[in-house]
């Protein structure tokens, strides 16, 4: 299946789709990827906000605020993934989790590639209509449909519930 069929796929069914991820073998090369492509469209997302911050408050030029948000998301957040996924894994390991640290990452790389479309809808209305209920309300779609998705996944890669 293709990648965007699978990402539609995980919106309809996330247990499933973490299980064909699974079934898929132990590839930490793929998970990587997972989680590169995932912070580079969350990154892409972010431009067009950035944009219209720099031309209301220009004392910060544009170029200054996409280096800032290419050391955030392409450098920083990664590191940040990996130690919220060990620790996702411990936590589930508390409630009778079985699944592998692998797992505990694939469930959060995932999960953030299948709501970066939402991520990217989040930037453009960033940048095109700026602070407001529109953003409120993509924000609040994106956090509960990312919280969902992981979740959801987390509970299947760890064989939570099953």
């Amino acid at each position: 299946m293709s990648l965007t069929l699978e990402v539609l796929s995980t919106w309809r069914n996330p247990r499933a789709a973490m299980r064909r991820q699974l079934a898929a073998g132990q590839r930490e090369d793929r998970a990587i990827v997972y989680l590169m492509v995932a912070c580079l469209l969350v990154f892409v997302s972010q431009w067009p906000g950035l944009a219209r911050q720099a031309y209301h408050d220009p004392e910060i030029p544009l170029d200054a605020r996409i280096g800032g948000a290419l050391m955030a998301w392409m450098f920083l957040a990664p590191l940040i993934f990996y130690g919220l996924a060990a620790v996702s894994h411990l936590v589930s390991r508390a409630f009778g989790g079985q699944g592998t640290w692998y797992s505990a990452r694939l469930a959060l790389f995932w999960s953030l590639l299948a709501v970066s479309p939402v991520w990217l809808l989040h930037g453009l209305v960033a940048g095109f209509i700026g602070a407001g209920a529109a953003l409120g309300l993509v924000a609040t779609v994106l956090a509960v449909a990312f919280l969902a998705i992981w979740l959801l996944s987390l509970a299947e890669a760890e064989k939570i519930g099953t």
